[in-house]
């Protein structure tokens, strides 16, 4: 067996995987991820794994490879990444988002933070160490997925409920977003590692009123009565509520006890982080669809919105019981999607090797917990009890938005980073 080179090999690996569309765009009618998915299990099966491919539906495809540890004894651990992205505009982008383009010591494209980066860099640590014939401590369970960017229910959430016994055994994780370096001020390098993210709840607002001429006195308008419960959800201040993830954020990030009347001007230090930490601070709910009305003159019967709503751990009874004050007597709301809020302690163990193996390839590192604003498939494997974190390492430029491209245009990630990454993630699995 050919020995492959980890750092050799990770920004191929990415450009490999950006070529691929995977986009998602949410209703089931994407290209899917069988692809990617063949490519994948290729990669594994070149170092000896006998990966599995697995469609929940016509090219929803998800892969799962297991390794055997030295001590088989121990919990397993898995290392998780997905294979889908969101959809794109090409003509906003500097390059083709699938194209893979390297400039500027960066590759670019659809997924290079989120999250193809990780996958290469996953693919290219476990290729360099089989084909060296080095072991993990631990039974390692590697699961590329599916659907992630729509809820996982294609993906994670389908082999969760479906084939559980994939992760038998399995009692930590580790996935997206973190371990990717933040410098606040001078010389102060944070790695922010998730330790808890917001729950989810999408959810469609409908107003039912009485449909009319459009000329017509009409006191029951579907439009008039909804436009205004969207008006009061999008503006309305949420309280601001520390949760205990987030006061340790600030406590390790700025060595200060941060109460809830100093978070926003703490969090505003961050520079363009604040945009993600703040929403850490609070719950939210933004409106983003509206759909009423089929002619100019005529009053409809139906109006629709939805709103975007993310609740703290700790917090969901009360985000609904405010959700529903706002709403008014005369909307109803259903779920889109709806999914828990996580939250674990940053100790033990595996939070000791992250910290560890970052330190050792960046000794101005300080790895500090944080809680995302966003979902990821963490949720689906928390049902089976694996307790879990977002550890995928980067050391990034000081001068680069990383967080501000998730979901945005000119998506791209520095080749140093991922050879970076790769050097931490193989310390982390000799650790683990």
């Amino acid at each position: 067996m050919s020995v492959f080179k980890g750092e050799d090999e990770v920004a191929e690996l990415c450009r490999d995987l950006i070529r691929i569309d995977t986009t998602n765009p949410g209703d089931n009618t994407g290209p899917g991820e069988r692809v990617a998915a063949e490519y994948v299990a290729g990669k594994l099966a070149e170092v000896g794994l006998e990966p599995r491919i697995l469609e929940s539906d016509r090219k929803r495809a998800s892969v799962i490879a297991r390794i055997e540890g030295e001590d088989p004894g121990r919990g397993g651990l898995v290392l998780h990444g997905h294979l889908d992205v969101v959809p794109f505009n090409a003509s906003d982008w500097k390059y083709h988002p699938l194209s893979g383009e390297v400039a500027d010591g960066c590759v670019w494209g659809r997924g290079a933070v989120d999250m193809k980066n990780m996958d290469a860099m996953i693919l290219a640590v476990v290729r360099q160490r089989l084909s060296e014939g080095r072991r993990p401590p631990r039974d390692v369970v590697l699961a590329f997925t599916a659907d992630e960017e729509a809820g996982g229910a294609y993906g994670a959430q389908w082999l969760a409920t479906e084939h559980p016994e994939l992760f038998e055994g399995c009692t930590e994780a580790i996935g997206e977003v973190g371990g990717f370096s933040v410098s606040v001020g001078e010389g102060n390098r944070l790695y922010l590692i998730e330790a808890a993210e917001k729950g989810i709840a999408w959810m469609k607002l409908t107003a039912t009123g009485r449909a009319g001429h459009g000329s017509m006195l009409n006191s029951e308008n579907a439009v008039t009565e909804l436009a205004e419960a969207v008006g009061r959800i999008g503006r309305y201040e949420w309280p601001i509520r520390l949760t205990p993830t987030v006061r340790d954020f600030f406590k390790e990030a700025f060595d200060i006890e941060v109460e809830a009347d100093d978070a926003e001007a703490a969090a505003a230090k961050l520079g363009p982080l604040a945009r993600m930490i703040g929403a850490t601070l609070r719950n939210t709910a933004n409106p983003t669809m509206f759909d009423a009305g089929y002619k100019a003159n005529v009053v409809p019967q139906v109006a629709t919105a939805h709103v975007d709503g993310r609740f703290l751990p700790g917090y969901e009874e009360e985000f609904f019981a405010t959700i529903d004050e706002l709403m008014g007597p005369n909307i109803t709301r259903e779920f889109v999607y709806h999914d828990i809020s996580l939250e674990t302690a940053f100790e033990g163990p595996l939070v000791k090797a992250m910290a560890d193996s970052l330190l050792a390839e960046d000794p101005g590192a300080r790895a500090v917990p944080y809680t995302l604003s966003g979902g990821t498939d963490l949720k689906a494997l928390s049902g089976l009890g694996i307790r879990g974190f977002g550890f995928a390492p980067l050391r990034l430029p000081a001068d680069l938005d990383f967080s501000g491209m998730f979901h945005g245009i000119d998506e791209r990630v520095p080749i140093d980073s991922l050879k970076f990454g790769v050097r931490v993630l193989d310390r982390f699995l000799d650790a683990c």
